[in-house]
């Protein structure tokens, strides 16, 4: 069965079920599956006698490859410079080496490749063949491979020394692509150090340059018509005679010392060939120093970037509060929650988390903060599914100690649930303030001023290092509104957690009593249908409901939205107390509203008109701290 009749399922699946890289860390290619493909959990085979690039043997191999890249890297200027070695000791090793690059010629016509436009591995060997041999790797290859002086050994019966040998061996150079996609693959595995991985690739391409011109300047001195006119003859005058480890050293210095621009003076070009190929060496060394230089100041300003942008973060609220007169406690505070946000960065990574999908967010949130958001007594008792949707919304946020996480009669945009450390609550008070209580973990704070929608009426501060959970007002709201059981649930624990205040507490929040009382079952029960008001009663007959909640105050399916009524027109100005402004929670119909508003102003009514005199036909219309007008 050919590839294309076959069903075409990523290869990254099927590595991951073969066992044969359990590491996603070292996933550096990006072998991908196409939009629309069928993924099975099945692991399916390649074609026989087809090997995959992610196999973790044939990765073994090209590592045992680049060692040997590394070899010929060195030996191929080697060669070119001193011819002895050539035809001496190093021609085993280089029959060997090449060898091994021979069979890996062979090997490549059977390793499956990676099809750019579909991101699908291709195992068909006769595309495998035509895609190897069309491109220049494979002419490379072959030519970087073919030891040109053994051959031309066995075909003529001698040994031949010409040039053209050590320049056909700088072919094998060739070889070093391989080394290059090693550093790359390296660069992105997240097991190796990237600061580590560049910095040895760095010293690498240095030591490639400082070695292959160090020959190369040998080269030029042996070939040279008279060697004491040359750098290193006029130095040692039997160089050609004398040691070969003698002239590496010697080149190898010269060369160094030039790349370095250290001109100490003791050899340098003496005819008109070794000064062009110093000029051209030094141009080079301008680009290899930028680059070097360039890299790993990047790599350094990487590692202290975070640093950076901290100092300058604490001088500016230095410098601002300075500016503008700050209390020196309002200054610390400022610095304190500089500093904590910077040591609390790697535990937040907001940055991270914003590039993710929406629903691996929700599942991080719900594994981080589930159990916390169940233990918060406004929601104890409601549905998994709504904790779901409120840890899919929340955000997680360090204060230092002593730092006001909610001031006093602030607008109220979110409340906070404790996930660890301590708060106060305080309350200023003739100009004095005063502590009423403490608060620890599974705690909430700044929930009465949202659900109420009224001045948060206690300033919060933290008492020692704290993680609190932020819910936002709007985002709860909207939540609610298609939650009806969870909704009545959530209002009867906050009113049973308001009633079992201290008397203290409750007597300065503002309004507490009357909006309690609103939220008395006569506020509702007008609006149920007597079968429910059975129900209902027959429920309290046989105990606890389906809920596990008494149902004492069967509540609106919503949160309340808070508004204000009058019982006159909006165009008459009286100070009369009976028509003075009441604050209500909006019933769920207009007949409950008149109803509410004869009951608050002891007189009826049959018109609703806003502030500007507009006639409201429907409750969905109005808004929370609307003024609503009944007379």
């Amino acid at each position: 069965m050919s590839s294309e009749t076959r069903s075409p399922l990523p290869r990254p699946l099927r590595r991951h079920a073969s066992g044969e890289s359990k590491n996603l860390a070292t996933v550096s290619s990006s072998i991908l599956p196409a939009f629309g493909t069928v993924i099975d959990e099945g692991y399916l085979q390649l074609k026989k006698y087809t090997i995959a690039p992610y196999d973790r043997r044939y990765r073994w191999w090209q590592t045992f490859l680049v060692l040997l890249v590394i070899y010929s890297a060195w030996s191929s200027p080697f060669e070119l410079a001193f011819k002895k070695v050539a035809t001496g000791s190093l021609m085993p090793v280089d029959l060997t080496v090449d060898a091994f690059f021979v069979a890996d010629i062979i090997l490549t016509f059977f390793v499956a490749y990676l099809d750019k436009s579909t991101y699908l591995l291709v195992d068909d060997h006769k595309k495998i063949a035509i895609r190897y041999a069309t491109k220049l790797w494979l002419p490379m290859d072959i030519a970087s491979t073919l030891p040109f002086q053994s051959i031309y050994r066995i075909i003529t019966g001698k040994m031949h020394h010409d040039e053209v040998f050590g320049f056909l061996n700088l072919l094998r150079l060739w070889r070093l692509r391989r080394v290059s996609e090693l550093f790359k693959r390296l660069e992105k595995d997240t097991r190796f150090s990237y600061f580590w991985t560049r910095y040895i690739k760095l010293i690498s391409v240095t030591l490639f340059a400082v070695h292959s011109a160090g020959c190369f300047y040998f080269w030029l001195a042996t070939h040279h018509k008279i060697p004491k006119e040359t750098w290193i003859g006029a130095q040692i005058g039997d160089f050609k005679q004398r040691s070969i480890w003698l002239g590496y050293t010697y080149s190898m210095y010269w060369s160094i010392v030039t790349l370095t621009t250290v001109g100490y003076g003791d050899l340098h070009a003496e005819n008109t060939g070794e000064k062009v190929f110093n000029i051209l060496y030094m141009l080079f060394n301008i680009g290899l120093t930028a680059y070097l230089i360039g890299n790993m100041t990047n790599l350094v300003v990487h590692g202290a970037i975070r640093t950076f942008v901290m100092r300058d973060a604490i001088n500016e609220i230095l410098q601002y509060a300075s500016k503008n007169r700050l209390p020196e406690g309002l200054r610390e505070q400022m610095l304190a929650h500089m500093q904590l946000k910077f040591k609390t960065a790697e535990l937040q990574q907001e940055e991270v988390l914003e590039d993710l999908p929406k629903a691996i967010r929700s599942s991080i949130a719900k594994h981080l903060f589930h159990r916390t958001v169940e233990k918060a007594y406004l929601f104890n008792g409601i549905s998994d599914d709504l904790v779901s949707q409120l840890v899919s919304e929340i955000k997680a946020e360090y204060f230092p100690p002593k730092v006001d996480i909610i001031l006093q009669n602030e607008i109220p945009t979110d409340f906070y649930i404790i996930a660890s450390g301590a708060v106060d609550v305080l309350m200023y008070k003739n100009g004095t303030e005063q502590f009423l209580t403490k608060q620890g973990p599974a705690e909430m704070a700044g929930e009465i001023g949202v659900i109420f929608n009224i001045p948060q009426p206690f300033t919060v501060r933290t008492k020692r290092l704290s993680q609190v959970i932020r819910i936002n007002h709007h985002h709860f709201k909207q939540m609610m509104q298609q939650q009806n059981e969870d909704g009545k649930i959530i209002i009867l624990n906050f009113v049973q957690y308001l009633r079992s205040l201290k008397q203290e507490l409750q007597q300065e929040i503002p309004f507490l009593a009357e909006l309690l009382g609103d939220m008395n079952i006569e506020h509702v029960e007008s609006s149920q249908e007597p079968q429910n008001t059975e129900t209902l009663r027959s429920d309290n007959d046989e105990g606890a409901n389906t809920q596990g909640r008494p149902t004492s105050y069967p509540l609106s399916s919503t949160l309340p939205v808070r508004v204000v009524i009058h019982g006159h027109h909006p165009n008459e100005n009286t100070r009369d107390s009976s028509t003075r402004g009441k604050v209500i929670h909006l019933p769920d119909s207009i007949k409950d509203l008149l109803e509410l508003a004869e009951k608050k102003f002891g007189k009826q009514g049959n018109t609703i008109l806003m502030e500007d005199g507009t006639h409201v036909e429907e409750l969905s219309a109005v808004r929370e701290n609307d003024r609503l007008y009944i007379f």
